[in-house]
């Protein structure tokens, strides 16, 4: 763990991320990690299974609903589907930008939009034994709101069918408009999170050009206050939360200095883990950070007052995010060993409330418009008939 403060954190990382050009000719490169190198036996893992897995797969496959555990192929899916849960995408598949650590697919969507994803999507899920779900997006530059009010709804109308479910929300930059961060806040998701990705300096290596370290900060600022303020008696606590990837040339003192960064924008669960190439195009993998390097910055982030900290080689943003989430909460009231406990409980509610919500809708798909379900919804003023016209949401 760190001894030093804060402040002394920060001057001893990193340059400005403008400077970063500057700062990586003066740093010595170290040889990046071939891609025939065998992982160490610490990045190795069990491949998934079990009733509970197998179950959830067939489930999403009959309900047309595709997970990010999957098409990521996640190493922890097996985990966190047996604890109920399991991350969706929202607003297609094609992103506006182009990082060089992801493997989503760039390109113009040019504002297309399915009106009816949010009722699908809110009630494909409310039929599964899930008890936390991560619904995360591609960059949609193309959108005036960059997808905002789309998401907010799939997670009202959630909310409608399933009270008992925690809702994160994985978004992206909403291009800086702070009005388009607060339609996401708004929606009172359990927890509102933003990746930084990596440490400032290699920010514009990594990410899309339209991508930076200080917006991304100034996003998580705006939620963390917004989530503040909007939170009434009985109304719904927002916690923010984001992610670091390491692995791709940053030292330790620039992770600490991140980590203060995030702590001063009011984030209170971070997670840290190590970076895989998804292919031979993108970033090369520098190393692979040992275990040890991960419980020290985990240590760090607890010295630096965070909620939770979920730092280690498998770890990903959306890492057992049922259990980060109930840690992060119970053990700010110092009730952190009843974890394991909160989990089976829930469990057992999402079981019982699947079931409800099935027999509700009967054997109605989530895309099937003329069902009572969809006249219920659109009733209500959530489901698809209500949603914002398609010329409302392009940008011309």
């Amino acid at each position: 763990m760190s001894s030093l403060s804060p402040s002394e954190i920060r001057a001893s990382a990193s340059p400005s991320e403008t400077d970063a050009p500057a700062a990586a000719a003066l740093a010595p490169a170290p040889a990046p990690v071939t891609g025939f190198a065998p992982k160490p036996p610490w990045l190795k893992v069990r491949a998934p299974g079990g009733d509970t897995y197998h179950n959830l797969k067939k489930t999403f496959r009959e309900l047309d609903l595709h997970t990010v555990c999957e098409e990521a192929r996640c190493p922890n899916v097996g985990e966190c589907w047996r604890e109920g849960t399991a991350t969706v995408m929202l607003l297609g598949d094609v992103c506006t930008r182009g990082c060089r650590f992801c493997a989503v697919t760039t390109g113009d969507p040019r504002g297309a939009v399915d009106v009816r994803e949010p009722e699908h999507v809110a009630r494909a899920i409310a039929r599964l034994d899930l008890t936390y779900v991560v619904m995360t997006m591609v960059n949609r530059d193309d959108l005036l709101d960059g997808g905002a009010e789309h998401v907010a709804r799939t997670v009202r109308r959630l909310r409608q069918l399933r009270p008992d479910i925690l809702i994160e929300t994985l978004v992206g930059d909403f291009q800086g408009h702070q009005s388009a961060v607060d339609v996401a806040v708004d929606a009172a998701p359990d927890v509102f999170a933003h990746n930084i990705e990596v440490v400032r300096r290699l920010t514009r290596s990594v990410r899309d050009v339209r991508s930076s370290y200080d917006q991304s900060l100034d996003v998580l600022r705006r939620a963390a206050i917004r989530g503040r303020s909007s939170a009434g008696e009985g109304a719904r606590r927002v916690v923010t939360k984001s992610s670091i990837m390491v692995g791709l040339g940053e030292t330790a003192a620039e992770v600490e200095e991140a980590l203060v960064d995030l702590r001063e924008a009011g984030v209170e669960i971070v997670t840290i883990g190590q970076y895989l190439r998804p292919s031979p195009k993108h970033h090369p993998v520098v190393r692979f950070v040992e275990p040890d390097e991960f419980a020290a910055f985990e240590r760090t982030a607890k010295s630096l007052g965070f909620l939770y900290a979920a730092c280690g080689p498998l770890v990903r943003s959306s890492y057992k995010a049922a259990e980060v989430f109930l840690h992060g909460v119970l053990h700010g009231e110092g009730k952190g060993h009843l974890v394991p406990a909160a989990i089976d409980e829930r469990l057992a509610v999402a079981r019982r409330e699947a079931a409800r919500v099935s027999a509700e809708l009967g054997e109605v798909s989530g895309g099937d418009e003329g069902g009572e379900g969809a006249r219920r919804a659109a009733k209500e003023g959530d489901g698809a008939a209500a949603l914002l016209p398609l010329s409302a949401l392009v940008r011309r």
